[in-house]
């Protein structure tokens, strides 16, 4: 079966996401993560990537990235994975043993509003759904903490709308069954993360017009028997 044609249209922000292969784990010690840390800050001196936010969990990580440039999402993330990867296997002693990641990372789009919001809240709140933290400043690995604590080891860049002053309420807040429906869909299946019309015209304009079936064949067309 053919692979989905990779959409990496500059100017659009989305959220990437990638896994250990068979969920195994990628980050076992502080190590591991500060690793992954510099890896970050090389990426962007090879591709002028905009990070916006970020959270490293033990077995997976999120990003939402805001490239200038067509090509430029592929590019960063063939660049920060397979560095990765090899960095790892040679950390670890484990070179030759085979991938470290379950495959390509999956990607949306986001329109830029609320919707941009809600994806940011969701990839800062992953330590503490995960309960990993008591809090979610409080996950050293991720990009909220970063800003709390005036972190500069990771090159943040500016976002497209601003942050209001109770951000981190914000994200410490739970989302809605609804919202992580819709996030988990569009993780899934690439689907573009916006209202209904934004939704249409960006999967048009990006040949993602699949992403919003529902899932299932397509409803066959019966001849007539007249």
């Amino acid at each position: 079966m053919p692979r989905r044609r990779r959409i990496a249209t500059g100017g659009y922000v989305y959220h990437a996401l990638n896994r250990a292969v068979g969920r195994a784990t990628l980050f076992e010690t502080v190590a591991d993560y500060a690793a992954f840390e510099k890896v970050f800050r090389e990426a962007n001196e090879q591709i002028d990537m905009r990070l916006l936010a970020f959270c490293l969990m033990p077995n997976h990580w999120h990003l939402v990235l805001w490239p200038r440039e067509d090509g430029d999402l592929s590019e960063y993330m063939r660049w920060l994975t397979n560095t990765h990867t090899r960095r790892w296997h040679l950390a670890h002693g484990t070179v030759g043993t085979g991938p470290l990641y379950q495959g390509r990372f999956k990607s949306f789009p986001i329109q830029e509003d609320e919707h941009f919001f809600t994806v940011c809240r969701y990839a800062e709140r992953n330590g503490l759904r995960a309960n990993l933290a008591a809090a979610a400043e409080q996950w050293r690995w991720s990009s909220l903490w970063h800003r709390v604590n005036g972190s500069q080891a990771v090159p943040l860049a500016e976002w497209p709308l601003m942050r209001g002053e109770k951000w981190v309420e914000y994200v410490n807040a739970a989302e809605t069954e609804a919202e992580l429906k819709a996030l988990r869909r569009s993780a899934r299946n690439g689907t573009p993360f916006g209202e209904t019309v934004w939704q249409q015209v960006t999967a048009k304009r990006l040949g993602l017009e699949a992403t919003l079936r529902p899932p299932g064949r397509p409803p066959r067309e019966i001849a007539s028997m007249t």
